[in-house]
């Protein structure tokens, strides 16, 4: 499973990101002293530990936790994204957009404890990216440097995650305040929902968006336009066993995505190329990384 090299660490080492702690934020104790290749080992073996969670795979949940701590990012007040993990703290943990990720932060918090040296927020944006490789997703670049907020004091405010139960303007309001185009907003739509499944407790929703939901593919944008959905509050196919959101079909409903839907569905090894530049840069909103 995953790449052989695994996620690149670009050509900066990891002692040069050491940052000193800024409003509000504490420095990493020790970032020299991280070994990503032992952190990446940990994390493979946590994604593969229990079968028994939702298609025997953990990595979807670690992925979405990693986009939920960074898609809070604003670009016009410069708040929210990747540092801080504030989701650890009230209100940000009790959010119902983070619904479920409390499981994520608890299994992590046993690597936490491995890698003490290391902060959360750059455990959480790591793993996220491992957890892509390891599905057969592309190639992660991804840099350390983040910093973890003392308490929950410098949280954004509620409301800034993508909400499946809307549609075009939504999403371009949220995706616009983080920074992304067009393009960027369908593949970063589509990686999220190439893998994992909704639940009804968390979201309302129920259902995969695929057949193969531990694995990072284009299938998603395929299946949206070569399946009939039909249902309300969520689109459904034929079979009643995948899923689709408001915001999902909105991306065929509107001629400036679809064109990226059909580009994407024709070409995964470009769609690959899309979203994993989009990722890297998500990942580092809202941080001093250079």
């Amino acid at each position: 499973m995953g790449t052989a090299a695994g996620i690149i660490l670009w050509k900066t080492s990891v002692k040069a990101h050491a940052l000193f702690g800024i409003d509000g934020n504490e420095s990493i104790q020790k970032p020299e002293d991280v070994k990503w290749e032992d952190v990446r080992k940990d994390i493979v073996t946590l994604i593969e530990s229990n079968s028994d969670y939702d298609d025997g795979s953990y990595g979807p949940l670690l992925v979405r936790l990693a986009w939920h701590q960074c898609g809070t990012y604003c670009q016009y007040y410069k708040d929210g994204g990747s540092d801080g993990a504030t989701m650890r703290f009230k209100p940000e943990c009790s959010d119902d957009a983070n619904n479920g990720l409390d499981i994520a932060r608890s299994l992590m918090e046993g690597i936490r404890k491995k890698h003490p040296e290391a902060s959360y927020t750059d455990l959480w944006t790591y793993a996220g990216g491992v957890a892509i490789e390891e599905m057969g997703g592309p190639e992660i670049s991804w840099r350390p440097g983040r910093t973890d907020s003392k308490s929950g004091d410098t949280y954004p405010p509620v409301g800034r995650l993508p909400d499946g139960a809307r549609g075009e303007d939504h999403i371009r309001a949220v995706f616009y305040r983080l920074g992304f185009g067009d393009e960027e907003i369908v593949a970063l739509i589509g990686g999220g929902h190439a893998l994992g499944r909704c639940h009804n407790e968390r979201s309302g929703f129920h259902g995969p968006w695929t057949f193969a939901p531990t694995t990072f593919s284009n299938e998603f944008f395929r299946l949206l336009l070569e399946e009939k959905w039909n249902g309300n509050p969520q689109f459904e196919d034929s079979t009643g066993e995948l899923v689709m959101l408001p915001t999902d079909i909105a991306l065929i409903q509107t001629p400036d995505f679809k064109k990226f839907v059909v580009k994407f569905a024709k070409d995964e090894a470009y769609f690959f190329q899309v979203f994993s530049k989009a990722w890297t840069e998500l990942m580092e909103l809202g941080t001093n990384i250079k």
